[in-house]
């Protein structure tokens, strides 16, 4: 009995944790193309499309294959390949984007809090960087053809430092990893975080904060 006992203990301290730190939980069938307009309450997933109803539509995507509008205020912009746009993606724990930079475009700090990120420049030059909670910046210029990561959470940035446009394709370890973009989520957030709480986080007057908000207030 006691070795038992000790297997089971090995077990629930070992196996499970590392069980829980998947990104999405592993799925129990072949597919599930999600029924996106299922008002039903799910758990890490949309309810399933009956198998006789898929097709083959269902596994194939061409969202990324075009060029996004990066005219913007940071001359960028991303093209989504997760489950809402890819119903086929539902519970396999996998996503794309596809990122397209002005000269001198930037996608700001942000972060992905349900997924570790990696990616490839398709083409131009970009700066990539991201920190760790110690607030340590680990960064580097990229070419085409090189690759990137970033740890699960943890806030990034690329910016296109060529003289042309640039591309990257990057991909998810979940099928809806989330975005929490830092300016706009700290200055255009509905309703806005009041100008006493950002005064006092980033040591400025309100003038300043108030003129901050101004430019994401469109």
């Amino acid at each position: 009995m006691a070795p038992l006992l000790t297997l089971l203990l090995i077990i629930l301290v070992v196996v499970l944790p590392l069980h829980s730190q998947c990104a999405d939980p592993d799925p129990l069938q072949d597919f599930c193309v999600g029924i996106l307009n299922n008002t039903s309450t799910s758990v890490n997933g949309f309810p399933c499309k009956p198998a006789s109803q898929v097709t083959s539509d269902d596994f194939f995507f061409d969202g990324l294959s075009k060029e996004g509008n990066t005219d913007n205020v940071f001359g960028f912009s991303t093209t989504t390949g997760n489950v809402l746009a890819f119903p086929g993606l539902n519970t396999l724990g996998l996503s794309m984007n596809r990122v397209d930079y002005a000269p001198g475009g930037l996608n700001p700090p942000h972060t992905h809090p349900r997924a570790t990120e990696s990616g490839v420049v398709i083409k131009g030059k970009l700066f990539v960087g991201f920190l760790t909670t110690d607030n340590v910046l680990y960064s580097k210029v990229l070419t085409a053809g090189q690759m990137f990561v970033v740890p699960r959470g943890l806030v990034h940035f690329q910016m296109n430092v060529g003289k042309g446009k640039a591309m990257t394709i990057t991909a998810f370890n979940s099928h809806l990893p989330g975005v929490v973009v830092l300016p706009t989520t700290l200055f255009a957030s509905k309703p806005p975080i009041p100008d006493h709480v950002l005064t006092k986080a980033f040591q400025v007057e309100a003038s300043v904060i108030d003129g901050i908000k101004a430019k994401f207030s469109a």
